[in-house]
C-alpha cells in the first residue's frame, strides 16, 4: 500500500493545540504532533464505532489487551500478560503516579537532561528532590549516560525517569549501556519509571528494547509507559497504557490515582486496538518516510544554517539543535520572530540548555523545507 504523507492539511480552526498557540503567518515545528492523517484503517474504523450511538464510560475489552501483548511480543519479543496493562489517559499521569506511589521524600529522582518538560517537573509536583544528570556528549555526535554519577545520585534509591527513545536528543538506548544503567538502578534499590511512548520510530534498523525485558529482576523493579499516541499520531484521543509485570507493584502504583486520574476514553481505546492490530503497513512506510525527512534535515541544516549544529536523531521525529555559535540571547524567540517559525525552547528542556532548540520534523517535507528556508532566509538577514 502507498499512503500519502505529502498532503498537505490546514489545521487552523481545528482547536489543534500546535497550529493555535501562534498567529496563522508562524509555521508551528514545535509540540510532538505530526501533520500527518492518521491511519485511515484507525479513521474507518472509529467511524464504525460511532455507528452505535452510546459513548459512556468505558473500560479496555479483552481484544484491546490482546493486540497490545502480541504487538509486544512481535515488535520486541517481549512477553507481558493481559493483566499486567493498566490504561491511563497519558504517559504523564502514570510517571507522576510512579512518583507518588514509590519514592520517599528523602530519595532522589533522577531526570537526565535534556529532558522532555512534564518529566523534568514531576519530581516537583510530590515534593521530591530532583536531581538533572548531564549526558556525556561524545565525538561521534551521540550521547552517552555518565554512569558513576548515576550511580551516586541513587545512593539510598529513589528512581530513575528514563526516556527511550529519548526526547529531545533521540537517542536510541543500546542493550549494553541500558543494562548498565537498570543494573545500577537494581544494585542502588532504586526504581525505573520508563517512558518508551516513541518505541516504534527508530531508526537506521535499530529496534527498541523495552527496559523491563532485560531480565526479570529489572521487570520487578520497572513500569513501563507506552502508548500508540505518536507512532501512529492520535495524541488527541488520550489514551496510553503502563505495563508493570510485578502484581504487588501493580497494585500499589495504579493506588496512586488520588482521584486526580480517570479512565479511557471508548475511541482512544478503539483506536489503540485499532494501530497495534491493523496499522503495522502504515506505520513502516511513516517509518521510511520520517527518516527521509532527518536526512534531509540534517544535510540542510549542515549547509544551510551557519552557526546551528545538528546530531543525527536515532529515533522520535524531533530534531535538538544547538544554536550556541548564532551568540543570540534567546534562539527560540529569534526564529520565532524573525523566521515566523515556531519551535521548542531549549530552556524548557534543561537549565543549562538555553542556546538549543527542539524542531518537529514530522510533516509533509514542504512544511519541513520551508520551515527550513525561512530560518535560513532570517540568518542571511541578520548579517545585513
Amino acid at each position: 500500500m502507498n499512503f500519502d504523507f505529502d498532503q498537505l492539511f490546514d489545521r487552523h480552526h481545528t482547536g489543534s493545540t500546535k497550529w493555535s498557540r501562534y498567529p496563522a503567518e508562524v509555521l508551528p515545528m514545535w509540540v510532538a504532533d505530526m501533520d500527518f492523517a492518521a491511519p485511515p484503517v484507525i479513521i474507518e474504523a472509529l467511524q464504525q464505532r460511532l455507528l452505535h450511538p452510546l459513548l459512556g464510560y468505558s473500560v479496555a475489552q479483552d481484544d484491546l489487551r490482546e493486540a497490545i501483548v502480541a504487538d509486544l511480543w512481535n515488535k520486541y519479543a517481549w512477553r507481558v500478560e493481559p493483566q499486567e496493562l493498566i490504561f491511563l489517559p497519558g504517559v504523564e499521569s502514570g510517571f507522576n503516579m510512579a512518583l507518588k506511589a514509590l519514592v520517599q521524600p528523602q530519595q532522589n529522582v533522577v531526570v537526565q537532561v535534556p529532558n522532555y518538560p512534564p518529566l523534568r517537573h514531576a519530581p516537583g509536583h510530590w515534593g521530591l528532590n530532583k536531581v538533572e544528570l548531564q549526558f556525556n556528549a561524545q565525538a561521534d555526535g551521540t550521547y552517552a549516560t555518565p554512569l558513576d554519577v548515576l550511580r551516586e545520585s541513587l545512593n539510598g534509591g529513589g528512581a530513575l525517569l528514563l526516556s527511550n527513545p529519548h526526547n529531545p536528543i533521540g537517542k536510541v538506548f543500546g542493550r549494553d549501556e541500558l543494562q548498565a544503567v537498570a543494573d545500577i538502578c537494581v544494585a542502588q534499590d532504586a526504581w525505573i519509571i520508563s517512558d518508551e511512548i516513541h518505541a516504534e520510530l527508530c531508526f537506521d534498523g535499530r529496534v527498541h528494547i523495552p527496559t523491563a525485558s532485560l531480565s526479570p529482576e529489572i521487570s520487578r523493579r520497572t513500569i513501563t509507559l507506552m502508548s500508540a499516541s505518536k507512532a501512529y499520531n492520535i495524541a488527541g484521543l488520550k489514551t496510553s497504557f503502563m505495563i508493570i509485570q510485578d502484581a504487588a507493584l501493580r497494585e500499589r502504583v495504579n493506588h496512586a490515582r488520588c482521584g486526580m486520574v480517570d479512565s479511557v476514553n471508548p475511541l482512544g481505546m478503539e483506536a489503540t486496538r485499532v494501530a497495534y492490530s491493523e496499522a503495522g503497513p502504515w506505520l513502516a512506510e511513516l517509518k521510511t518516510y520520517l527518516q527521509a525527512n532527518r536526512d534531509w534535515l540534517v544535510a540542510a541544516v549542515r549547509s544551510r544554517l551557519p552557526g546551528v549544529t545538528i546530531n543525527v536523531p536515532q529515533g522520535t521525529y524531533l530534531a535538538w539543535l544547538d544554536c550556541s555559535a548564532l551568540d543570540l540571547p534567546d534562539p527560540q524567540r529569534f526564529f520565532l520572530e524573525q523566521a515566523r517559525v515556531g519551535l521548542s525552547a531549549g530552556l524548557d528542556f534543561g537549565d543549562q540548555h538555553q542556546q538549543f532548540v527542539r524542531l518537529n520534523f514530522g510533516c509533509p517535507r514542504a512544511l519541513l523545507e520551508e520551515g527550513i528556508t525561512r530560518m535560513e532566509q532570517a540568518l542571511v538577514n541578520r548579517k545585513l
